[in-house]
């Protein structure tokens, strides 16, 4: 039988089923394996790939939707893959078109890597922001912060998506009530029974990944980033809006060493939507 040639192979749904199989196209590519977070995407958002007849995944991406269901404001496309054996053979170019054309309307953002960002610029994304990928183990110091945080409870949630949905601009229950059990830690800030911030810290290989960190000021994003530190003894690692400079400045001054820079791109909106302010960091690049 002779081999499909890749435009022929068609694109379909991914599920969990698919777990071990976008693993193994992200080791591929010299990415860790991050199942865990594959895990979270695949439930969370809906994933799309491409089979390869001789086993395994020719490509992947998923996306995540937020807003009204079935009427999403906002989808946000990440872990755009392609195995090196057919890189460069327009495979990345097809999948991206399809998911473009599958949510239609609905506005779209990523977070692009220089090798792929001409990719998206050919598809019609601009770039409105920057994000600086910070890892490494926190050293405490400093003066004493005076904002209270403490560990996020169940009665919390309700405050959560509020103050998520002003903050981020549309509503992302279904991310957000999937923290609790995808990380190791969710804690909240408050100041005077009213909560002002949260954070989360999930497991991502050997680290722990800071996101999403929503917070009044920077001060309240210092203090929920030292208290997940306080509560681990892995590297973190977390990627902070450049716009935040004070925050940056911060954590590097407290060990985090600068690794990489993303690219924060749209598609049929000029900026994202809510408050860039109180926005420090995504729960992932991937999700936006």
């Amino acid at each position: 039988m002779p081999t499909p040639s890749l435009a022929a192979l068609p694109i379909r749904r991914l599920t969990l089923r698919d777990l071990t199989a976008c693993a193994d196209l992200s080791e591929d590519r010299g990415w860790p394996r991050e199942e865990h977070k594959w895990g979270f995407l695949l439930t969370a958002g809906k994933g799309y790939g491409i089979d390869d007849p001789q086993g395994g995944l020719v490509a992947a991406c998923v996306v995540t939707e937020y807003g009204s269901w079935g009427r999403p404001d906002l989808g946000a496309i990440g872990m755009v893959l392609v195995a090196g054996r057919h890189a460069r053979q327009g495979v990345g170019r097809r999948l991206m078109r399809h998911v473009v054309s599958l949510l239609g309307t609905t506005p779209l953002t990523l977070h692009a890597t220089e090798n792929g960002r001409p990719l998206y610029e050919e598809l019609g994304f601009k770039v409105t922001g920057r994000a600086e990928m910070l890892t490494g183990h926190f050293t405490p110091g400093g003066p004493e912060s005076g904002v209270r945080t403490r560990a996020a409870t169940a009665e919390d949630l309700p405050s959560l998506l509020r103050l998520d949905e002003e903050v981020f601009g549309t509503d992302r229950t279904s991310v957000i009530t999937r923290l609790p059990a995808f990380a190791d830690q969710l804690r909240v800030a408050e100041e005077g029974g009213r909560i002002t911030g949260y954070t989360a810290a999930w497991p991502n290989m050997d680290t722990h990944v800071v996101g999403p960190l929503i917070a009044r000021d920077t001060d309240t994003a210092k203090a929920l980033i030292a208290s997940l530190a306080a509560h681990t003894d892995r590297p973190l690692r977390t990627d902070i809006d450049v716009r935040h400079e004070e925050l940056l400045a911060w954590a590097k001054a407290r060990g985090l060493a600068s690794v990489a820079f993303n690219s924060v791109m749209t598609y049929g909106i000029p900026d994202l939507p809510g408050d860039w302010t109180r926005r420090f960091a995504p729960l992932t690049v991937a999700a936006g």
